[in-house]
């Protein structure tokens, strides 16, 4: 067996037929039908929870001081529009916002670019502006919010922005709390929303780190996510190793940059899918958890707690909601927020029953948010620190994900990390993918509703549906924005912009001045590739 064939059979599970009497994780774990003490590791060292290794969890009571951060993933057609819907979940008891922005957003392309025409306000909110961002934010004071912002290329934009409204709002900076994504390497593997080459990328992330360590200090300087990976199709490990993976690279480059790493990885938090394999799962977060504290400690030489603890954000996987039956996927993503609970995450997003057919409707969203709320006070996963715990499966499980999750680390370590090793981590994604699509078509994998108790009719659906004037409104609001500035002001700021990206000096402060005094999201992406350059893949 060639060492390619034993690094798929560790991290993919393999083709069967629906006829084997074996049943296999994702990743290949052959689950044995009992468990009993004779499969627990050789050396079991769990420890406390709040103490290193941290398997148990980051801190000692869990949940039974505070239970996680309730985020809802939300933002579609305009600011106001968003703002409506940020309003009406704080209004049902979520403890956190989380922005969804649209794609042209996503790609630092402004509303009135020709490669934004369809794509305006359809995937999440359209940010061109500080005045787009006052809107978005009108009415909700920023001192007594954590908002999350799934925002990578052009992620130093929108934080500035969001900092801009606090201190319109009379917010400091160092009161400001919440998370910009900020992973860009994900994006050349899982997503395509990149803009610049990899380096200059790496250098705009730490110099995301420096600015918020020395002026927004309860900001989370990045979440590295591996969520995106799974909605690609990689297995549970594959997900664990990549995302460490990107981690690793990140860290490495702040160090390289002469950063201090007790004092910015504190700030760097990770972001995982949860599938409905529920001890899986579980096993999966205290996997992570124990192997990260393990790299920093010993490879970065980080000394304190806070430095080796992973937080992270989950967010129940949209891949596994299905179009057929989609009431189905109420149940899906209850499972699904169980697991991560009892796996100890920080902050979680349940996914609306109707998102595979079109963006949340409030009511599907509302459905959402009592299930994490249901979770935390009736199923009794937050009476206690990690309840899994010493469960025969359980901890199996843990250490073998971590076993192969390490494997695929070593293999991405001798390529020379995530940023060499792109075309690798996405080969072994899409093999991953193409063994579920097999698993499924052989009837191996059973999806209800989908490939085993099917139904010939198919329920209507209350959608929720982007007007497509919306589209149109916002790029007049853009055009009316861009005639009423000082466009001397803006183009001396910009040719400003282009000459601190020529140097090594940290990025942020001019963008923020170019942000302040109206120029758009757009034009401040345009004039740092104009020095960048633009990302083509290679593969």
């Amino acid at each position: 067996m060639s060492t390619q064939e034993q690094t798929e059979n560790l991290t993919i599970a393999p083709i069967v037929g629906p006829d084997d009497p074996r049943r296999f994780t994702d990743s290949g774990i052959d689950i044995k039908p009992l468990y009993t003490e004779q499969d627990l590791p050789a050396e079991l060292h769990l420890g406390v929870p709040g103490e290193f290794p941290f398997t148990r969890g980051i801190h000692p009571e869990m949940y039974r001081g505070q239970l996680w951060t309730m985020r809802q993933y939300a933002g579609y057609a305009s600011a106001k529009e968003s703002n409506e819907r940020y309003r009406y979940l704080l209004s049902k008891g979520s403890t956190g916002l989380s922005m969804a922005f649209d794609l042209p957003t996503q790609l630092g392309l402004d509303s009135d670019h020709p490669r934004s025409l369809g794509e305006v306000g359809r995937t999440g909110v359209a940010i061109d502006t500080l005045d787009d961002m006052r809107t978005a934010f009108d009415g909700i004071p920023l001192d007594q919010v954590s908002t999350s912002m799934t925002i990578n290329a052009p992620a130093a934009c929108l934080l500035l922005l969001y900092e801009l409204v606090g201190a319109e709002q009379g917010v400091a900076p160092d009161k400001l709390r919440g998370t910009t994504q900020n992973d860009v390497l994900k994006e050349y593997i899982a997503r395509g929303n990149y803009i610049y080459p990899p380096g200059p990328t790496m250098r705009l992330t730490t110099d995301i780190f420096q600015y918020c360590h020395e002026r927004v200090p309860r900001w989370n300087t990045i979440s590295v996510s591996g969520y995106h990976f799974r909605e690609k199709g990689c297995s549970a490990v594959q997900e664990v190793a990549f995302t460490l993976c990107s981690g690793i690279a990140y860290v490495q480059a702040a160090v390289e940059k002469g950063l201090d790493v007790d004092e910015f990885a504190p700030r760097v938090a990770f972001f995982f899918n949860c599938h409905n394999h529920v001890f899986q799962e579980v096993a999966k977060f205290r996997a992570a958890r124990r192997m990260w504290a393990a790299l920093m400690r010993d490879r970065f030489g980080a000394t304190t707690q806070r430095a080796m603890m992973l937080r992270f954000h989950t967010q129940t996987g949209g891949v596994t909601l299905t179009a057929q039956q989609p009431e189905n996927n109420i149940v899906r993503v209850a499972l699904q927020g169980f697991a991560a609970v009892c796996g100890g995450t920080q902050s979680l997003h349940t996914n609306g029953f109707d998102e595979a057919l079109a963006l949340p409707t409030e009511r599907a969203a509302k459905i959402a948010l009592r299930t994490q709320q249901i979770i935390g006070s009736e199923a009794g996963a937050a009476d206690t620190a990690d309840p899994f715990a010493g469960s025969y499966f359980v901890e199996a499980l843990t250490d073998e994900i971590e076993r192969r999750a390490q494997e695929l680390i070593a293999k991405v370590d001798s390529l020379g990390g995530s940023v060499n090793a792109l075309e690798f981590i996405t080969s072994e994604i899409d093999q991953s993918a193409w063994g579920y699509e097999e698993r499924y078509r052989l009837g191996q994998d059973i999806v209800v509703g989908v490939n085993a108790y099917q139904e010939d009719e198919v329920g209507t659906q209350d959608l929720l549906r982007v007007d497509p004037e919306s589209e149109r409104e916002q790029v007049q609001r853009l055009a009316a924005f861009k005639a009423s500035r000082d466009n001397e002001l803006v183009q001396r700021r910009l040719a400003e912009l282009r000459d601190v990206a020529g140097t090594d000096a940290n990025l942020l402060p001019s963008m923020r001045q170019a942000l302040a005094d109206h120029c758009s999201v757009g034009e401040v992406c345009g004039a740092l590739a104009e020095v960048f350059g633009r990302y083509t893949p290679a593969f």
